[in-house]
């Protein structure tokens, strides 16, 4: 098998997770309803890293801590593209969609210095 290049945008990492399931024929698994799993799990193995640690604390991990959440972070998005490949979702366009319709909920002169849910501000 020849090596692949590195992923380096989202749509290369898109074709390397496809072809990686391809290769180990578990499109058959790969169902939404297994991939939104897969994904909550993993988010799940993110906090754990941050259970219990204050404020501070979560901010100034120790280098052996920040590579192992970027392990796990790597888990998440990559659990998230894959679905978003199975459910046919552009990403990016998604998140365009939604950061605009953020700004209309969260206006900068309402939302500023505040946590409060768009609801409420």
């Amino acid at each position: 098998m020849k090596p692949r290049t590195q992923p380096d945008s989202l749509d290369a990492l898109r074709e390397a997770l496809r072809a990686f399931a391809a290769e180990r024929e578990w499109a058959q698994f790969h169902t939404p309803k297994n991939l939104a799993m897969a994904l909550s799990g993993e988010a799940g193995e993110v906090i754990e890293h941050f259970q219990w640690l204050t404020a501070e604390q979560s901010a100034e991990l120790t280098p052996e801590a920040r590579a192992a959440v970027a392990l796990e972070l790597a888990d998440v998005l990559m659990y998230l593209v894959r679905l978003a490949d199975v459910l046919d979702v552009d990403l990016v366009a998604a998140a365009q969609r939604k950061l605009a319709l953020n700004a209309e909920r969260y206006p900068v002169e309402r939302a500023r210095g505040r946590s409060d849910k768009y609801d409420r501000i």
